[in-house]
């Protein structure tokens, strides 16, 4: 979809008086960067003179009241530029909350009650399935099986490899990265589609033999299919027993895909990577057409709103499996939350590697697996 893209992060970063500092990051793809850059100074102005502690405290409440700025809501209301910069904003405040407390985010997270997470959040708009003594529920209702769950702390969360099959690549390049991910631990793999039909098959017959019978894939379309296109396309990739197809056409095409999900079924709908808040993610769940969501916590609201969405998708019984537009330096850390937390699934978390050189403490994986990071904050500071 994006053909020539310049990989930039729209960087917010916050400093309490003492010198600490938080950073918050979203992605872009190159030029409109600076335009996210703006609107973070605009929203940011609010922040000002708050006091870090009394800040968390009621975030949800912060959160409402940048989002409907009563000026800048009109560009969304939540969505595009303002809300990538409210996205960026939030998550600098939350690793600044982490490292002031001298602990990675995860860690932080798992230490607040039921009520504290739900102080973070901004429920307005979904009281019809997920008020606020709902998401008390749902949050209290996993706190006896939490210790259960905590091993995910020391074997690591599972990746799954999205660099292997970008679209320039050939066949012998695929298969070439295919053996070197298999050597690195990995068994899962994403391919990229979305051209002729006959190209993405002999790519995807590509994937499927160098990868192996016993291999995950799925494949990303990133849009490409108008909804005639997708009905075909999914049921020819059928075939190679992809665990999802994801986002099949238009994000904001909600019938589209609840029609494709009951033509193709039990072949599953994956989508998330361009769904810019909450109510959008509510929608796709209440029309039961997806059956992976993909939450970013550069794409909604931050930090806060995916803990929203994923609290949503619980209720639903849908899994979450973050798209990464971080390159999993803040994911890493909300995986954990949701799994020992929320009771969300072991799945996969996607790794897209060829950024971690401009991080102070990149992603550690090891054998496939995410090792879960020590260092006080979110992993978000660049060098």
């Amino acid at each position: 979809m994006h053909s020539d893209p310049v990989y930039s992060f729209a960087v917010t970063l916050i400093r309490l008086d003492s010198g600490l500092s938080g950073t918050g990051l979203v992605l872009t793809m190159g030029r409109g960067n600076d335009m996210v850059c703006r609107a973070i100074e605009l929203l940011g102005q609010q922040l000002v003179g708050r006091d870090i502690e009394e800040l968390m405290a009621d975030f949800g409440s912060t959160f409402r009241k940048l989002a409907d700025d009563v000026q800048l809501r009109w560009l969304g209301p939540h969505k595009g530029v303002v809300h990538l910069a409210l996205a960026s904003i939030t998550n600098a405040c939350f690793d600044l909350w982490a490292k002031s407390r001298d602990v990675p985010l995860w860690k932080l997270l798992l230490t607040l009650s039921p009520t504290e997470v739900v102080q973070l959040l901004d429920l307005s708009y979904l009281e019809d399935v997920l008020d606020r003594a709902e998401a008390l529920r749902v949050l209290e209702a996993e706190l006896p099986a939490r210790s259960d769950r905590e091993s995910i702390l020391t074997t690591g969360y599972p990746g799954y490899d999205t660099s292997v099959g970008w679209y320039q690549y050939d066949a012998t390049q695929l298969e070439q990265n295919i053996k070197r991910s298999l050597d690195n631990g990995f068994g899962a793999f994403k391919l990229k589609v979305g051209g002729p039909l006959k190209y993405d098959l002999s790519r995807a017959h590509s994937l499927r033999r160098a990868a192996g019978e016993n291999a995950t894939i799925m494949f990303d379309a990133n849009q490409q299919w108008n909804l005639p296109q997708a009905l075909t396309a999914c049921e020819e990739l059928r075939a190679f027993r992809p665990l999802w197809i994801e986002e099949p056409t238009h994000p904001d095409d909600i019938f589209a895909h609840q029609t494709l999900a009951k033509a193709i079924a039990p072949l599953a709908i994956a989508l998330g990577e361009h769904v810019p808040n909450r109510v959008i993610s509510k929608n796709y769940l209440q029309a039961d057409c997806v059956r992976f969501l993909q939450p970013d916590c550069t794409r909604l609201g931050g930090i806060s709103e995916f803990i929203t969405v994923s609290l949503l998708a619980k209720k639903f019984g849908v899994p979450v499996i973050p798209h990464v537009g971080d390159m999993g330096q803040i994911h890493q850390h909300l995986v954990l939350f949701n799994r020992i937390a929320i009771g969300h699934p072991e799945e996969f978390l996607e790794c897209i590697p060829h950024l971690s050189s401009h991080f102070v403490h990149p992603a550690n994986l090891r054998d496939g697996r995410y090792q879960t990071p020590q260092e006080p904050g979110s992993s978000a500071d660049l060098l």
